[in-house]
């Protein structure tokens, strides 16, 4: 649980409070009702933008049919409030759409990610990063452009975390690999940087190949984000991204939909092994070059 942030538990709990509700069969206007105050309480709660004061929070509980769980509620609503997420020091680099996914990352038990036209930026390095960015959009300042790259970099911090690093399975396009994002050296140090990452235990990269054909992510990158088992009844969460916003789908159909695609991803990519022979190859063809 240490790694759990204030974002990530805030939308737990109004994700929970609201599931806890309608499965009690209650409207919020009665859950409101049962507080005494007015349904813009409830409504504040179960969209994560007001914490439960400790009072409703007993009641609520009660009334739905779950007192057993307040002692529980309670710690991770003082986890809500306790510190500060880590991202607060790139504040100005973060744009208002992501911080929710930075938060939910950075919570995430296990990652899936689907990407067709760049590196996922986990696994980015700066060179490559830099080279993405710069091309993005026009940069006021190259100090503006290098705390974009900041953040990206301290992103990958999860990967080292020594207990509870997330479990990333990865399946990129053969394309993203052959494009020569910043030239040939820069290109280079990052396929080395990718064989280096899918030997690690809790990291798995597939390769789509260009003979897969047609594939069920034709319309654009997502990313499954699964969390912990604390966060009971969470059914997770997917991340699709285009260049102005992140959209952000958990009914319990988008990810199914979501999960059964990417199983199918799995199926039409290049096994670990062999992408990694692939990721050798195209490596070594940049040192020939």
């Amino acid at each position: 649980m240490s790694t759990l942030n204030p974002t990530a538990v805030k939308r737990w709990i109004a994700l929970e409070m609201k599931r806890l509700r309608e499965a009690a069969g209650y409207d919020r206007a009665t859950a409101a009702e049962r507080i005494g105050k007015a349904t813009t309480v409830i409504a504040h709660i179960e969209t994560a933008r007001n914490l439960p004061a400790p009072a409703d929070l007993e009641i609520l509980l009660t009334f739905y049919g779950v007192p057993d769980r307040s002692t529980f509620f309670r710690d991770m609503t003082r986890r809500a409030k306790r510190g500060q997420d880590w991202w607060i020091k790139f504040n100005r680099a973060v744009p208002e759409w992501f911080t929710l996914y930075l938060g939910l990352e950075t919570g995430a038990a296990r990652i899936n990610t689907v990407d067709l036209v760049a590196l996922p930026g986990l696994f980015q390095t700066r060179d490559y990063a830099r080279a993405i960015v710069r091309e993005g959009r026009k940069w006021s300042t190259e100090a503006e452009l290098e705390a974009i790259l900041d953040l990206r970099m301290a992103r990958q911090e999860i990967l080292d975390r020594p207990e509870d690093a997330p479990q990333i399975w990865s399946i990129i396009d053969e394309g993203v690999l052959r494009r020569q994002i910043g030239g040939p050296a820069v290109m280079r140090e990052q396929l080395q940087h990718l064989i280096d990452l899918s030997e690690r235990p809790k990291i798995d990269i597939q390769v789509l190949p260009f003979t897969a054909g047609a594939h069920g992510a034709s319309d654009g990158m997502f990313i499954i984000l699964t969390y912990p088992p604390e966060f009971r009844g969470d059914p997770g969460t997917v991340y699709v991204e285009n260049r102005r916003e992140g959209l952000y789908y958990e009914s319990a159909a988008a990810l199914l939909d979501f999960r059964n695609t990417f199983e199918r991803l799995q199926v039409q990519a290049d096994n670990p092994e062999r992408s990694r022979e692939l990721l050798r190859n195209l490596a070594e063809d940049l040192d020939v070059h």
